[in-house]
């Protein structure tokens, strides 16, 4: 829903000293103290956005420091190193698919390793396996330098898709023609005017960063010069069982038309609306249709009077749309989670939430995406549309980095993925809305939140079960409480991988609210904590234990040393501000 109206596992968390330790327990009581943090300036990019196995990633520095070495590391585990020798080179991964890459560059100093920056790599032919998405909004007349400079800034964030929001002319024929040729201008429903030309060239040079291009619009929906296109009035949706009354939704004045509701489940509408999209695949190299509903629209009647659960009409109008365009990707936006259990049913790509209150607090977006995963049986990821400062956004100004990295931060450690940035970042459900700008600190954070996001996609985002480990702090350092989040309290996320038992540090000991959303721009920075022991209750034997965090070194994992005393694993991880990991490996 991205109109304005017109109205406009829980248990409990055993703290274990790290000096209590009886004398007959094994191991040593002293863990090295892990390497500080280092602050760089040197910017590293890479060519595409993702790779598909086999393809040459190709590099670029803009300086070149001394004695620099590049490391090439799937997770924890170093592939190869090479020593840097100029501000461009190249690497090929290895070819298998769905796989995530961290890049460092580093410099050794009296045995002192130093990193110097970092990025990440995806190999993956499809990118709706791990969905980074990110939008489009504005399509008037630009210049194709104005068009590489938006893309490059989002591929600088391994955007991989994107949503080409409002791009159209009218919801019920979105590609306006001029005779058997598209137009080249029209007004969209708010009265800006769009190009043709605009919306081709980001296509087209969207695809040579490998980033795909959604095409946005309704399921449902016409403009009230409906039947002048051949709309038929039995295609309505309609408040009352006469048929005299058709559902809408209602803009301001000033824009061209109310949204007029039609029947998904209506098939006269569906080969109506599918004729209109294959005009536009003709003449629009698209990858797909980005699906958009207004939610829950109460009681509504079909032209014959009969009831319609509009939920229900989302099944049978994506099934029909799969076997049209069997080539196409598609994805619904389940507004407030209306309808999810009948479009991840069907066979979509993504699974997408806009979410809306009562879902405000941070629990709520862990279990959206969690809930995603139940309906589509663990096979699709989630891309939430979670608007952030949206009050704030009524004026001018700067986000709140420490609201948007811990919105983010919860998203990406339950696997999820923020539909946040586009020619600007998103602070409300109309795209083109762009009072608040982005400031130097969190652009930089967010390309290191999402470099870990691609970094670390195996573990984040490609299975798993989420469980409930046992940890304590060893030093009194930190506070820790199992999910879901608590003031003065670091929030404790457990997942198992394979071998792997993953634990998410989300910090929330200075925040001020635990409404993801911060919608006034309030929430407060995290205290910064160093060199903390924690103590994991195990039983296992475990080969090695490591730490990473967006917000330290680029991302770059921490090898850490360990001890197994009684049944804890002691160890020592270097910091932590909003977000970090800790993985533990089995044997």
């Amino acid at each position: 829903m991205k109109y304005f109206i017109k109205n406009s596992i829980k248990c409990a968390v055993l703290t274990l000293c790290f000096t209590a330790c009886s004398s007959n327990d094994t191991g040593s009581s002293s863990i090295p103290e892990p390497p500080v943090e280092t602050i760089t300036s040197i910017t590293i990019k890479t060519d595409y956005a993702k790779y598909a196995p086999g393809v040459t990633v190709h590099f670029t520095i803009d300086k070149l420091p001394e004695n620099g070495v590049i490391r090439y590391k799937y997770l924890n585990t170093i592939l190869s190193e090479e020593v840097l020798t100029g501000t461009n080179w190249s690497w090929t991964p290895p070819a298998e698919d769905y796989k995530g890459y961290l890049v460092e560059i580093f410099k050794t100093v009296d045995n002192v390793e130093t990193i110097l920056a970092t990025t990440a790599i995806d190999v993956s032919s499809d990118w709706t396996k791990f969905p980074r998405y990110g939008f489009l909004s504005k399509f008037g007349t630009m210049t194709d330098n104005q068009i590489t400079a938006v893309l490059d800034n989002l591929k600088d964030y391994h955007i991989n898709s994107l949503q080409y929001y409002d791009w159209g002319n009218k919801h019920h024929a979105p590609l306006k023609m001029s005779g058997s040729s598209p137009a080249a201008s029209w007004l969209d429903i708010a009265g800006r005017t769009m190009s043709f030309n605009t919306v081709k060239t980001y296509i087209d040079k969207a695809h040579e960063r490998n980033i795909a291009s959604m095409s946005y619009n309704l399921l449902y929906g016409a403009w009230s010069d409906f039947s002048n296109d051949g709309v038929s009035s039995e295609c309505f949706l309609y408040n009352d069982q006469n048929h005299t009354n058709i559902n809408k939704h209602d803009l301001p004045d000033s824009w061209q038309s109310d949204i007029l509701v039609t029947n998904p489940a209506n098939t006269a509408w569906q080969n109506y609306i599918f004729d209109k999209t294959k005009l536009i695949y003709q003449n629009l190299n698209f990858d797909g249709w980005h699906l958009d509903q207004l939610g829950d629209r109460g009681n509504v009647y079909d032209y014959n009077g009969n009831l319609v659960k509009v939920n229900e009409t989302f099944t049978p109008f994506l099934q029909n749309l799969k076997q049209r365009f069997p080539d196409k990707k598609n994805m619904l936006n389940a507004v407030s989670q209306y309808g999810q259990s009948n479009i991840l049913s069907t066979p979509v790509d993504v699974a997408y939430t806009e979410v809306w209150g009562p879902r405000d607090g941070y629990k709520d977006l862990a279990d959206v995406i969690q809930g995603n995963n139940s309906l589509s049986n663990n096979s699709l990821n989630t891309v939430l549309a979670a608007y952030m400062d949206y009050d704030k956004a009524n004026g001018t100004g700067f986000f709140n980095t420490p609201g948007v990295l811990l919105t983010d931060a919860v998203i990406f450690a339950f696997g999820g993925a923020h539909l946040e940035l586009g020619e600007h970042m998103l602070s409300k459900e109309y795209f083109p809305h762009d009072n608040l700008q982005i400031d130097g600190e969190l652009k930089k954070s967010l390309i290191e939140y999402y470099d870990f996001l691609v970094a670390y996609q195996n573990l984040l985002r490609d299975g798993g079960d989420f469980n409930t480990p046992i940890i304590g702090s060893g030093d009194g350092k930190i506070n820790l409480k199992a999910w879901p989040p608590a003031y003065s309290n670091v929030a404790v996320v457990g997942k198992k991988v394979v071998n792997k038992q993953l634990i998410h540090l989300i910090n929330f000991t200075n925040a001020t609210s635990l409404n993801w959303r911060d919608s006034n721009g309030e929430q407060a920075t995290p205290a910064k904590k160093s060199n903390m022991i924690l103590n994991l209750q195990n039983n296992q034997a475990v080969s090695k234990v490591w730490y990473a965090s967006p917000d330290f070194d680029g991302g770059a994992s921490k090898e850490l040393s360990f001890n197994q005393v009684g049944g804890n694993l002691v160890f020592k991880i270097p910091s932590l501000q909003y977000w970090g990991m800790i993985v533990v490996e089995y044997l």
